[in-house]
């Protein structure tokens, strides 16, 4: 069997390394190592072209596997990793390289990712007509829908820091309405979420890496809050709303930070306590991204919010990020030898 026919059984989460790798280059930036920066975009940028291939002759050589993933309660919603992905390109593109027309081209799939997504994934699982119970069915990777909306905001209000009118004023209002439907949508799962947590039984296997995104979906909402509250001054609407703003990305932020110790905990009974094995799996890059974008959403926030009291936030988990990000990276090269040998 080749390579590409190995793509048969691709994961759909695989755009979680594009998400992670990319917020991690943005947050060397923020921490003035550019060569790293670089470094990452180069690795980001080039794994979403080649995820980009392999999807695509996926979705057209072994159709039934990939529509069968993407109507999946357990599959499906880690496809919006592509939009989430996307977003991330054109975000490096415009910071890291001030290139605004190709940004604005990632925003353009991107969005467009988000609508076929959205209403593909969520009318299936609506009216499919067998269903699997709730423990069965939802797990943290729901949240990625809620943060492929909140990617869609971040791309959209940097974009408007470089767009004249009356554009400004578009993508700053489509960059808040996204970021309120995120926290609605994040508040919907999250209940479905914790209530599964609480009231089903909770076994190791069940405790998978994409559960990090509880914290990584507030982590990015943070972010988006931070822009607007940011492009404020700017947008005489946004200026107006800047208390509720400010609020709910406190509001988020601290979501966000109290998931950290709960889920250390629970990583700690699941590899410790109950010996659950520690081996690569293209989900981890679910558990990466969150600790790169917490890093981000708080250096953003202080700048925003004009606070000082945080400062070594940033800097503590970029390092513990680009840790996490190379451990992970190192799993997936053995991993990619492996299937070249047919091991």
């Amino acid at each position: 069997m080749s390579l590409l026919d190995k793509s048969k059984d691709l994961s759909p989460a695989y755009f979680g390394l594009v998400m992670a790798t990319g917020i991690i280059a943005i947050a060397a930036h923020q921490q003035q190592w550019p060569f790293i920066a670089k470094l990452l975009f180069f690795v980001s940028t080039l794994s979403w072209a080649i995820l980009t291939f392999l999807y695509s002759y996926r979705a057209i050589r072994f159709s039934n596997e990939f529509f069968s993933d993407l109507v999946s309660h357990n599959k499906g919603p880690a496809f919006f990793t592509a939009v989430a992905g996307t977003t991330l390109v054109g975000s490096q593109l415009l910071i890291l390289y001030d290139n605004y027309w190709l940004a604005f081209s990632a925003w353009v799939i991107a969005l467009l990712l988000w609508i076929i997504l959205t209403y593909t994934v969520f009318t299936a699982l609506t009216i499919r007509r067998n269903k699997p119970s709730l423990d069965k069915g939802i797990s943290g990777a729901w949240l990625l829908a809620v943060v492929a909306t909140q990617a869609v905001a971040v791309l959209s209000a940097y974009l408007a820091t470089q767009t004249a009118q009356p554009w400004k004023l578009e993508l700053n209002f489509l960059a808040l309405s996204m970021w309120l439907w995120g926290g609605m949508l994040y508040i919907w799962m999250m209940s479905l979420i914790f209530y599964r947590y609480t009231f089903f039984q909770f076994v190791p296997s069940d405790l998978a890496p994409p559960y990090w995104i509880n914290m990584g979906a507030m982590a990015i909402s943070t972010l988006a809050g931070s822009l607007l509250i940011i492009n404020s001054p700017k947008a005489p609407f946004l200026e107006s709303l800047v208390p509720f703003i400010k609020g709910f990305t406190i509001f988020y932020w601290a979501t966000g930070s109290w998931w950290i110790p709960m889920l250390l905990i629970l990583g700690v009974w699941r590899h410790v306590i109950r010996r659950f094995p520690f081996a690569y799996d293209p989900l981890y890059w679910g558990a990466v991204f969150p600790l790169g974008m917490y890093s981000a959403c708080t250096y953003v926030m202080l700048k925003a919010m004009q606070f000082s009291f945080l400062d070594a936030l940033p800097t503590t988990f970029f390092y513990i990020a680009l840790c996490a990000w190379t451990v992970t990276f190192i799993g997936l090269c053995r991993s990619l030898l492996r299937l070249r040998h047919g091991t």
